[in-house]
């Protein structure tokens, strides 16, 4: 469900010049430098855990099913974050939202129903979700 980014990571080449979404330009040669994704998105690495989105109850704040998340668990939760929660036995990730005295886990989807969090229930913020990563190219064949 989760993988550490602990894990050996492999740099890939970041190119200098931008890659324009209008009219082609020529491409530069030049290599800025080498990047690991995990350096960019796991400022806490040992704190640090991802979980792939299922369903479409974020698709407002831009999570969409099969995004992956980065979760960091050293980030105290605040109002207006979107965290990921053990609730009911399972994992959801939704915003974090003062309701009242109390807080709820908030769809970003009006389909959707807050969740009041119970002290009670049990409920536990696993951590607060920092990055979404999207595959939009899907290949064919």
């Amino acid at each position: 469900m989760f993988k550490s980014l602990s894990a050996p990571s492999t740099a890939l080449v970041l190119y200098s010049s931008t890659v324009p979404a209008g009219f082609p330009s020529p491409a530069d040669d030049d290599v800025e430098m080498r990047l690991d994704i995990n350096s960019l998105v796991a400022k806490r690495p040992a704190a640090t855990f991802y979980a792939r989105a299922t369903g479409d109850s974020m698709v407002n704040a831009g999570i969409s099913d099969g995004d992956l998340l980065v979760v960091d668990r050293s980030i105290t939760p605040t109002a207006g974050d979107i965290v990921v929660a053990v609730l009911d036995g399972g994992l959801t990730v939704k915003r974090l939202a003062r309701c009242g005295q109390g807080w709820q886990l908030a769809a970003e989807n009006p389909a959707f129903r807050p969740l009041p969090i119970n002290p009670e229930d049990g409920v536990t913020i696993w951590g607060v979700v920092t990055f979404s990563l999207r595959r939009h190219c899907e290949r064919e064949g």
